[in-house]
């Protein structure tokens, strides 16, 4: 697997395709900063991590409105072979202001209108709505 955050952002997909409860993830750091965020802005319900054995995972409990899922469009900004990387003047709102970016900048993970707020730039790892 080459990109792991494009497979945690395909698994969810996938899994509110099917109006699945809970997905879950392999562990790593970044991908859970990115389920916190996600949970914090209300896309999701709830993150856990979990532990069996020896494998950790991340167990995602999905949202919905009426059987339509939260998450409309989930995308992968910066891939791995092109990098998107933003001054704090070049960050604009997504879908006017009704979606969300996950920005990695110096300070860690956080939403485009917290590096806006804080004026920072730094890589854009995805945008949702």
């Amino acid at each position: 697997m080459t990109d792991p955050i494009a497979d945690m952002f395909n698994r969810i997909k996938n899994a509110q395709a099917v109006l699945k409860p809970t997905v879950s993830i392999p562990f790593s750091n970044l991908k859970y900063e990115i389920a916190k965020i996600l949970e914090k802005e209300k896309y999701i319900k709830k993150i856990e991590k979990k532990r069996r054995k020896i494998e950790k995972t991340i167990e995602i409990s999905l949202k919905y409105n009426k059987n339509i899922p939260a998450i409309v469009e989930l995308r992968r900004v910066s891939k791995s072979g092109q990098r998107i990387y933003l001054p704090v003047q070049k960050i604009k709102r997504v879908k006017g202001g009704f979606g969300s970016a996950i920005i990695s900048t110096s300070k860690g993970l956080m939403t485009n209108r917290e590096a806006r707020k804080n004026k920072l730039g730094g890589e854009v790892i995805c945008e949702m709505w």
